[in-house]
């Protein structure tokens, strides 16, 4: 399959228990006895979901150390930042964060990770376990630029696992309903985290300002 600005979420292997068919659809299978369906884990991508494809914006990265450390970063992009390689390849590009490299410095050590894509709005939620190496192919990564700069890495996601993950948690949780928002007023600013952490010489105030004002300008996105 050639290399597409997509991702994953949208183009799951539909599987039964034979290795065929629509796991979109039947993301489980029975159960023995016939009552409850199971996970169905798939440990590939396959194209004939591409025409019908979501495009999540958003994903968590679990990763671990050498020594079973574990660490979760999020990763947001326009929709669609996750390419897909081939059927059991995918491409995430590595943006500017918060510069400590933790996921960066795990996939050196360990390079199992798991992902959880999220669809804004949708309640169904796409997993992929796998295995991970940076990439530097300047090539490679022309494709994942966005407002004009090409991430300098990215990570190349060699998959064992692919499934989709039922809808019950975020029901529960009523994430995406608008009447259950939390004002963000109501949350301390990230400011007034650093000086409960660093003490009260610490200048909040400034230090949310600034930071707006770079979020504002875009300062960092890419």
């Amino acid at each position: 399959m050639p290399a597409t600005t997509s991702n994953a979420a949208c183009v799951l292997a539909r599987l039964n228990p034979e290795g065929r068919g629509d796991l979109r659809g039947h993301a489980s299978l029975p159960a023995r006895g016939g009552s409850r369906p199971t996970a169905s884990p798939s440990p590939c991508l396959a194209p004939q979901l591409a025409p019908a494809r979501a495009t999540p914006s958003a994903a968590h990265a679990p990763t671990s150390d050498a020594e079973g450390r574990c660490d979760v970063s999020p990763r947001g992009d326009p929709a669609g930042f996750v390419r897909i390689l081939d059927d059991r390849t995918l491409l995430i590009p590595e943006r500017p964060g918060n510069r400590l490299a933790d996921s960066l410095r795990n996939v050196l050590a360990n390079p199992q990770l798991g992902l959880l894509f999220i669809v804004p709005g949708a309640t169904d939620t796409f997993r992929v376990n796998g295995r991970a190496v940076i990439t530097t192919d300047a090539a490679l990564l022309a494709p994942s630029a966005v407002e004009g700069k090409v991430p300098r890495l990215g990570l190349i996601v060699d998959i064992d696992e692919a499934y989709t993950q039922c809808s019950k948690a975020f029901l529960r949780s009523h994430l995406w309903d608008p009447a259950r928002f939390v004002d963000p007023t109501s949350m301390p600013t990230g400011g007034e985290v650093h000086r409960a952490i660093q003490g009260e010489g610490f200048d909040a105030g400034q230090y949310d300002h600034e930071r707006a004002e770079r979020y504002r300008q875009r300062v960092g996105f890419y």
